[in-house]
């Protein structure tokens, strides 16, 4: 996957005037060209990327026929190069545009969270265009995230929305107290924290996710429960053309019904909520590609374990707890 992106993303100079052609072509004739360049791609991938989307699909929608799920494969196909040109060509003119590209619900659950004066966690799945998503809080709220830029290939992706004033802490290259550090400060000015939660490392701790054990990051449980920061579990998917849907939900308190040795815990609770969004709209999780490779079956009792023993109380133990 990354290699694909990886040739799309190389000619970053290009785009800006691919960008400008385009604007002389209506949003229907260019969405029917993102969604032939999918079928076509879809088609390329069917002894490879195709089988291996769909594999993972069946693996965790077995309940689903197999007609279904071939149609998940192909929509799937048809939003990454949708993503793609969103991200590369659509957003040279997304400010402009911005008033018809969203439709935001329950937006006030995030503005009262605000109103308690100890920040908010915005969190969300890899599902539908999540760059726009932290766009648009950016332009409205005092916003920051964390991004893992280590592969060469996602770096432009990163910078241009880091041009367009998208702040954002490099896991990779933050040192571990300055990440806790500048998180804790950011919350404590009453800013907005946007975490995407389906990260995984083989670094991360144990965990529950589709049923399976898995290593997702506790960061989002972590400053919820120890900073009393509200959560607001989120999610956005595009419904018609280049529109999206922007949906937030009633703010979670883990804090109060949690305690800090109780991390592993509330980081299911989350994990619960990234499942049902993935569930609702299968075609809009990025992560299919790879699925695979997060899963570590056998080691359920270890998981229950280390949530049962996991010492909290150490930042520099806690580096991996704070990405999301």
């Amino acid at each position: 996957m990354y290699e694909w992106i990886g040739i799309i993303t190389k000619h970053r100079r290009l785009w800006a005037k691919v960008a400008w052609g385009c604007s002389l072509f209506p949003n229907t004739i260019l969405l029917l060209l993102c969604k032939c360049l999918g079928d076509v791609w879809y088609a390329l991938s069917r002894k490879g990327l195709a089988v291996r989307v769909q594999s993972n699909m069946q693996d965790l929608l077995n309940e689903r026929s197999g007609k279904r799920l071939r149609g998940y494969c192909r929509s799937y196909f048809h939003n990454l190069v949708i993503t793609m040109f969103e991200l590369w060509i659509e957003s040279y003119r997304l400010e402009k545009m911005a008033g018809q590209r969203f439709q935001a619900e329950g937006e006030e659950h995030l503005e009262e969270a605000l109103l308690l004066g100890r920040g908010a966690i915005v969190y969300t799945p890899h599902v539908g265009n999540f760059f726009y998503y932290y766009w648009y809080l950016c332009q409205k709220y005092p916003c920051l995230t964390i991004v893992t830029s280590g592969s060469e290939e996602l770096q432009p992706m990163y910078h241009r929305f880091r041009d367009m004033g998208c702040a954002g802490l490099d896991y990779d290259a933050t040192p571990p107290l300055e990440l806790i550090r500048k998180l804790r400060h950011h919350l404590a000015a009453n800013g907005v924290v946007f975490l995407l939660g389906d990260f995984y490392r083989p670094t991360f701790p144990l965990s529950r996710f589709f049923g399976k054990s898995t290593r997702t990051p506790e960061g989002a449980a972590s400053l919820g429960i120890d900073y009393q920061v509200p959560i607001i579990p989120f999610h956005g998917r595009r419904i018609r053309r280049f529109v999206h849907k922007l949906t937030f939900e009633q703010p979670l308190h883990l804090y109060a019904s949690y305690q800090r040795t109780q991390r592993a815990e509330a980081t299911k609770v989350l994990n619960r909520y990234m499942e049902r969004v993935i569930r609702e709209a299968p075609e809009h999780w990025f992560y299919w590609f790879n699925a695979e490779e997060r899963w570590e079956e056998g080691s359920h009792h270890a998981a229950e374990h280390n949530s049962l023993s996991m010492d909290t109380s150490d930042e520099k133990n806690s580096h991996t707890s704070y990405s999301a």
